[in-house]
């Protein structure tokens, strides 16, 4: 029997008694919204303004992108919200539920309105034990009943008082606290680790595809390693150089409105992203085509296996004889950084078309293209299988974490 079945069967064998938030919290109060009562980032504004948006893993984030008030506001939010160590705070609108608990006391922060601040009685329930328990899959099915409005989502602060939640004895509460700090450090660790695999992964992808298509223009052959310029008397290393307009037919795509799409189909629809924007009836490019996104995601390079329709904002290549046209994606993806500078930094970035038509593009001889598509083909089709991998491992850990989570904040009610 573990600790914490010894627990349960000594202090509650009968079951835990549900009881209400608002019977064992001291206080559920909320931040303060500028309106009349102070200005966001004045010139003097040091402090930071946190809203849904920095409650980010059960912490407060502060990001490049925090408003900041100065320390009259701050005095001002913290009369109404009056936070504290061990306070918990709860996203009560825009993505209702995000949570986090006051570790240090808060001297250069406060919370906006629509944050609500839940002061717990220490006699009754633990902080942690509160946070674990309000990110349960339970109580989260219980409040998300009770969320109103549109566009903007919002739980009352009446509805979440009256939450029925388990409320064991401190010892049972404080068990499972160290149980799943535990379990939550090792779900963090690993999926760290796991991510930096995928990272690391995705940049050795990444150096040897640029490294084979690294051509030497002075000596006009592919970089191989010498330095002497010398191609043994093998013809299909020589390259040339043309502007993409010289070897490629660039033709823009033709726009669609939303509902001439639908969720699924045959033909994918890319508009401004990668994502394709929906399905459509018909397609207007052929499979095995490279296209390119202008505006939006500008400057993100795309390769259809696919027939496919392209939107407006997507540059299509129709490859000469002299350029296969998987080749000239790979070639897109190489120079992939250069495209993106180019990039027009607007509401909607935009890529010029003059920009992508006079790229200077390495030709070597269409054995050498097929040969240098075969090895990043399957250096790609390695990396796909990492990158679709590993995030599922991650999720399928995050999934774990949350049933044994759940498990352990259920209870027999008495």
């Amino acid at each position: 029997m573990t600790k914490l079945e010894s627990l349960i069967a000594e202090l509650c064998p009968d079951g835990v008694e549900y009881k209400k938030l608002d019977d064992v919290i001291i206080s559920l109060k909320t931040g303060l919204n500028p309106r009349k009562n102070f200005v966001l980032n004045a010139e003097n504004a040091e402090n930071y303004y946190v809203t849904v948006r920095e409650i980010v893993g059960g912490k407060i984030v502060f990001l490049d992108k925090t408003d900041r008030v100065d320390n009259e506001a701050l005095e001002l939010i913290n009369n109404r919200s009056n936070l504290e160590i061990g306070d918990v705070l709860f996203s009560g609108t825009g993505t209702v539920g995000r949570i986090a608990v006051v570790e240090e006391h808060p001297t250069n922060w406060n919370i906006k309105e629509g944050v609500y601040v839940i002061k717990p009685n220490p006699d009754l329930v633990s902080s942690r034990y509160l946070a674990f328990l309000l990110s349960s899959s339970e109580i989260i099915g219980a409040y998300k009943k009770k969320i109103v409005g549109s566009p903007v989502c919002s739980l009352p602060m009446a509805d979440l008082r009256k939450q029925l939640i388990p409320i064991p004895p401190l010892p049972i509460q404080r068990e499972i606290v160290h149980m799943l700090d535990k379990y939550t450090a090792a779900t963090e660790e690993l999926t760290k680790e796991l991510a930096a695999e995928l990272n690391a992964r995705q940049k050795q992808y990444e150096y040897y595809r640029n490294l084979l298509l690294t051509f030497n223009s002075d000596s006009n052959t592919i970089f191989d390693g010498r330095t002497d310029g010398r191609t043994d008397g093998r013809t299909d290393r020589l390259i040339q150089w043309a502007r993409l307009s010289e070897i490629c037919t660039i033709t823009r795509g033709t726009r669609l409105v939303k509902n001439q799409l639908t969720e699924e189909g045959v033909y994918p629809v890319y508009q401004n992203s990668m994502t394709p924007l929906g399905y459509y009836v018909t397609s207007n490019y052929p499979a095995n085509t490279t296209f390119l996104i202008s505006a939006g995601a500008a400057g993100e390079v795309g390769y259809s296996k696919v027939d496919f329709w392209a939107a407006d904002d997507c540059f299509c290549f129709t490859c000469s004889d002299i350029i296969q046209s998987r080749y000239l994606y790979y070639v897109l993806l190489s120079q992939q950084n250069f495209i993106f500078s180019r990039v027009r930094k607007a509401s909607v970035p935009r890529l010029a078309r003059t920009i992508v038509e006079q790229m200077n593009i390495p030709i070597p001889s269409l054995k050498e293209q097929s040969r240098i598509v075969d090895i990043l083909d399957r250096f790609d089709a390695l990396t796909t299988d990492i990158s679709t991998g590993l995030p599922a491992e991650i999720a399928a850990r995050q999934k774990q974490y949350e049933y044994y989570r759940d498990e352990l904040l259920t209870f027999k009610m008495r």
